[in-house]
């Protein structure tokens, strides 16, 4: 059975999508979500498996969900859904990621400060980064990746964009930090530093000043995701974060 941290993290990961979503459709074991304003955005335009589901089914589900789109993207928030789903989808054409869920269980750090941006604030340097991930896409596949964090503002009930500046103002780091104190569940994601500014320790300062953040909301539980098969991964658990679950992640065209 999954931990209650681990349960309250899914549920607020079900929720975020919904929240932040144009339009819901529900679907067996879960939901599509839609927003035609960053049709580019597969995280926009995707099904999120939540509850079981028939893995033989699932490409059937996705298909009359998003059929419509160049892309096929569906996350599946349990692991032993995800990975008794991963044979079918794979046979079906999707390549599959599987991410760590990672509690934050340390202390909570006192480095220096980052402060809260504006998306305005954000992007140029997204932009920047976004085009170095993806240099063969056209400015308007760009302009939806960046202009979707303001969807994002939806998803929970506080949400904030946290950015370490250089001595010349320019933002060299930034995450997202989503808050629901109600249940006191917060999220940090998307820890990003630009390239000229790494190994600087400005997402230690992002990182840190988000994390007293999450303590100032009152939020006991305070976890990322991160790709299992990349390094970052053991960089947060040098700082005090440690794998409780994984999600999975299925993605085709």
């Amino acid at each position: 059975m999954p931990s209650s941290e681990l349960q309250r993290i899914n549920a607020f990961l079900s929720a975020f999508a919904r929240r932040q979503a144009g339009h819901v459709v529900d679907v067996p074991g879960g939901f599509a979500v839609y927003d035609d304003a960053f049709a580019h955005s597969r995280a926009n335009n995707q099904v999120v498996i939540d509850a079981d589901v028939d893995p033989e089914a699932l490409p059937a589900i996705a298909e009359e969900a998003l059929g419509h789109l160049p892309h096929r993207l569906i996350s599946v928030l349990d692991h032993a859904t995800g990975s008794a789903c991963a044979e079918r989808l794979t046979r079906a054409g999707y390549t599959h990621s599987a991410y760590l869920v990672m509690l934050h269980t340390g202390p909570v750090p006192t480095g220096r400060p980052a402060d809260e941006v504006d998306l305005d604030a954000l992007r140029a340097p997204l932009a920047r980064r976004w085009r170095d991930l993806l240099p063969d896409v056209d400015n308007e596949v760009i302009r939806h990746l960046v202009d979707r964090r303001e969807a994002r503002r939806d998803g929970a009930d506080i949400v904030r964009f946290i950015g370490a500046r250089t001595e010349g103002g320019e933002v060299a780091s930034w995450a997202d930090l989503y808050m629901d104190p109600a249940s006191g569940v917060a999220q940090i994601e998307d820890l990003i530093t630009s390239q000229d500014h790494l190994r600087c320790g400005y997402a230690d300062a992002v990182l840190a000043t988000a994390l007293r953040s999450a303590v100032d909301e009152h939020c006991g539980t305070r976890f990322l995701t991160a790709d299992a098969a990349d390094w970052p991964h053991r960089w947060y658990e040098r700082r005090g974060f440690s794998v409780i679950g994984h999600t999975h992640c299925f993605e085709r065209g």
